[in-house]
Formats: C-alpha cells, structure tokens, sequence
C-alpha cells in the first residue's frame, strides 16, 4: 500500500510537471514566490497548483447535480401539472359507470401521476441536501488544504530566502576583507580579519542548511498529507455519485413499477364493458332491428296526383343538328306537353333534362311507314307547321327561325306507342295518307318534278332532318288537338278492361277505318 502510495505521488508530480509547468497566477498568489527562486521551491507550487485544479473539478461536478436536481424538481412540477388534466368525476354525467368502469381507472392514473410527482420531488431534495452539499463541505477543504500549503511552506520559504540573502552579503564581506588583507595587510581589524569572516560565513551557511533542510522536510511531509488528502477527495466523490446511483436507482424502479401497473389497470377494462352498460341505460338507442326506411314507400301531398305521373318514357334516337347523326337518350313525355330528354334513365338521380320540347307548342308529323328501313318522326317547333305526307319531314320558311326535331325508335311498334301518345299532347299532328305504288313512267314524271321516293328518302334523311323540296300544301290533312281545360292530364292510351274497345298488336285501340 506505501509503495501503491509512493507510486501515486510521483505519477501525479510527473504529470503536473508535463502539463504546463504551472499557471502565471497561482505562482503569483503564492506567498513563497516573492523571495524565492520558483526553481527552489516548485514542490510547493505544484501542489498549491494541482488542489486549486481539484477545487475547479469538484466546482463542475456541483454545478451538474444542481443542474440535476433542478431538472428533477423541474420534472415533479410538470406531472402535476399532468396530474391536473385528468379530470374526475367525469362532467358527462352518466355516460359512464361511477364504478368499476374507465372512471376508476381515471382516478388511479390521476393518483399514480401524482405519486410519479413526488417521487422526482423527493430525488430533487435529496440531491439537494445530500450530494450538492457534501461536494459544497469538500470543495471548502480544498480551499482549506491550498491555504495550509501556503501558510506552512510560506514562512519556512521566507526564512530561507533571509538566510540566503545574508549568506550571500557576508561572502561577499569576505571577499572584501580578503583584498583589504592582500592589498594593505596593516590596515586589517579584527573584525576584518579573513580568518573572522570566514567563520561567520562557515556559522551563516550552516544555519541556511538547517532553514533549507527545515523547508524540505515541510515540504515532504505536506506532499505527504496531500496524497492522502487527494485519497479523501476522490472517495467523497465516489461517494456523492453512488448515493445518486441508489437513489435515482430506487426511484427509477419505483416509477416503472407505478407504470407497469398503469397498463395492468388499463388492460384489466373490458372493451365493451361502458358500452354495454350505457346500452342498458339509455332509451334513446335504436333497435338494430329497425328497418331501413324506403323512400319508394314515402307518401307525400300530390304524390299519386295524374299530372306527376309520365305518360310515357323508354329510349329514343334524336338527330343532332349540326352533325346531323342520331344520339340515344332517355325520354320523358309528361302530361304537361313535355318531352323531356335525360343522360341517365333515372331521372330521379337529381340530374336536370338535357333537352326539353313543349308539344303544345308543336306539330307532329306522320310516322315512317311500314316499308320504311327506319322507324322515325318528326317534330317541328310551331302550331301551324306544314309537312309532306310521305315520311312527316317539314319545309320551313325560308324567314322564319323555327326548327324540326327527328326521333327514332328501335322498332315500330315503339314507335307507334310513342307517337300516339305525343299526338295527344301537340297543336297539331299530320296523318300520313296510303302508300301508293308509284312505278312506270308516272313515276319518272313525278320524279322530275321533285318527288322523292321512301328509300330514297330515307337515305337523303340520314344527312338532314327537313326535307328541303317544295310541294304542296296538306292542310285536308292537319287536324287540331282537341284540349278541354276541365280534362285531366293524358296517360296512357291502354283502354280499361273490359270496354268493348279492340286493342291490336302494338297495346293500342284500333282505329275504325272510314269507307
């Protein structure tokens, strides 16, 4: 242990001796500084130099454990300000169980939080008034030790720099003395006898030795109280960071323990325990029987009333007016003259008509005939329209703005049932007169003076929708809608059972053929 000792002492001399060879300010503050050379006296100075560096290093380490115990204190405040968010009893009245449910687990983490609080608290005090303090009482025996190095050293260093000093004024008296004998032998006293002054300078060294030798020995033995004083130093430290250890050891544990049951208390609530319970309370809920409402069953004002009932809708081809070919689209004719065109074949999506023709303003024309390769007809925007009777195409005024509309269908008896039913609603409607057979040269004359021909009609008709021949015109053959204020809206044109009435194959009246 002596030489472990021994061996310590000489590593930390070496050390502070390679390090910087001392600091400018603690050789100034050094009270055996002013009349001693610095390299007589070093020892002294390294060790005043090395407790001052001890005095700095213990000075950081206090000013980290403040640093943690405020960080503690400042970790205890902040949980209870957490503490305080949780708020029970719960303000929602009795959405929730008062027991045995997430309110009683509300309060534990509330409690906990606050236990959490004062743990931090409690660490934050103890380093406080345990670590921070000790290492405060170690700093102040450095302080104290630095103080006795120079006390004890110093008047010692002071002596010997006297001693020196005399010592070094009577050898040079000597030298004097020694030329005054060389040089004027009868002028020598017996006090400037050589043989005199060389005594008192042999007596004046002899007590320098022993002033020197005295400081020497100081000097040892203060290395020696040094290294164990060093000893001391370093096992406060160790013991102000082990009590740490076990207290913020202990605190930790306790912490996690009061999380770990947290989560237990937590885990513990049925996932559907506040529900069943809200279930059984309220009366309120609906019945997951109910069945879902269907708005076809919904029975409003008007809702069954004549004129809010379609008179007839499916699929219709209309020829676009300036590119001149046929679009399908879904049509609605209604009991107020309208027919109405919808992208959609559910007009109920909430989507407006595309397109909409009021008929009463109209005059419908006759449709293709049976031998035509198309089933179509046509519509034109005026009471008073005047058309062929061959196919219902129109010749317009040359000043007028009014225009034609041409509609097909997929198949004639579609189309019957539509132009039947859109006869009823416009100003006029043009019947079509028998097809004659127009072959052998009648037909050639016909031709030259402009007649056109079913087929050939037909394809003419793919490009146009209004015939721009002249003929003449039929107005034998236009007969007037007959419109009664008193009549309800029309409908569908199927007679009731049961009538007398003939229904043919298209599902409408046949027609009495007049002789």
């Amino acid at each position: 242990m002596f030489n472990n000792e021994a061996a310590s002492i000489s590593r930390a001399t070496s050390v502070s001796r390679a390090s910087k060879q001392g600091s400018t300010i603690s050789r100034n503050q050094s009270l055996i500084k002013k009349n001693v050379a610095p390299q007589d006296l070093r020892p002294s100075d390294i060790l005043i130099e090395r407790f001052v560096a001890w005095k700095a290093i213990v000075k950081q380490l206090i000013a980290y454990f403040e640093g943690i115990a405020d960080i503690e204190n400042n970790i205890a405040k902040e949980y209870t300000k957490l503490g305080a968010v949780i708020q029970v009893p719960f303000r929602s009245g009795n959405q929730f169980l008062g027991e045995g449910g997430l309110q009683d687990i509300y309060y534990n983490i509330r409690d906990k939080t606050r236990v959490i609080a004062d743990q931090h608290a409690n660490l934050g005090r103890t380093i406080d008034s345990s670590i921070v303090q000790h290492l405060q009482k170690l700093r102040t025996e450095i302080k104290a030790h630095i103080k006795n190095v120079q006390n004890d050293t110093g008047k010692l260093a002071t002596s010997v720099a006297k001693e020196r000093e005399l010592s070094g004024r009577m050898i040079g008296e000597l030298a004097t003395n020694i030329s005054i004998f060389k040089n004027t032998p009868m002028g020598v006293t017996n006090k400037t006898d050589p043989y005199v002054a060389n005594m008192a300078v042999t007596r004046q060294l002899q007590k320098q030795v022993h002033e020197e030798n005295a400081l020497q020995k100081s000097i040892i033995i203060m290395q020696q109280n040094s290294a164990h004083f060093e000893e001391g130093i370093v096992r406060a430290i160790q013991s102000a960071w082990q009590t740490y250890d076990e207290w913020q050891s202990r605190m930790s544990g306790s912490v996690q323990d009061t999380w770990h049951n947290l989560g237990i208390s937590m885990a513990s609530l049925a996932p559907d325990r506040e529900w069943i319970s809200f279930s059984a309370r309220s009366d309120h809920l609906l019945d997951p029987e109910t069945p879902l409402r269907n708005p076809e069953t919904i029975q409003y004002p008007s809702k069954e009333d004549p004129s809010v009932i379609a008179v007839h809708t499916g699929h219709l081809e209309r020829k676009k007016r300036f590119t001149r070919t046929y679009r399908e689209a879904y049509y609605v004719l209604t009991p107020a003259g309208f027919l109405h065109e919808y992208n959609s074949s559910d007009p109920s999506n909430g989507h407006a008509p595309v397109f909409s023709l009021f008929l009463p303003a109209c005059t419908l024309g006759p449709p293709s005939s049976t031998s035509a390769k198309s089933h179509k007809f046509h519509i034109e925007g005026r009471k008073d329209g005047t058309g062929t009777t061959k196919s219902g195409s129109f010749k317009l005024p040359m000043s007028g703005g009014q225009h034609a509309w041409s509609f097909r269908s997929r198949s004639r008896e579609d189309m019957m049932e539509w132009w039947n039913d859109i006869r009823m609603l416009c100003a006029r409607y043009l019947v079509a007169s028998e097809q004659m057979d127009r072959g052998g040269p009648v037909e050639a004359a016909v031709r030259s003076a402009g007649y056109v021909s079913e087929e050939e009609e037909e394809e003419d008709d793919e490009g146009s929708s209004i015939e721009e021949e002249e003929q003449e015109d039929d107005d034998d053959l236009y007969q007037d809608a007959v419109v009664d204020e008193d009549e309800v809206p029309p409908s569908y044109t199927h007679p009731a059972k049961n009538s007398g009435i003939e229904v043919g194959q298209n599902g409408y009246a046949k027609r009495a053929r007049r002789g």
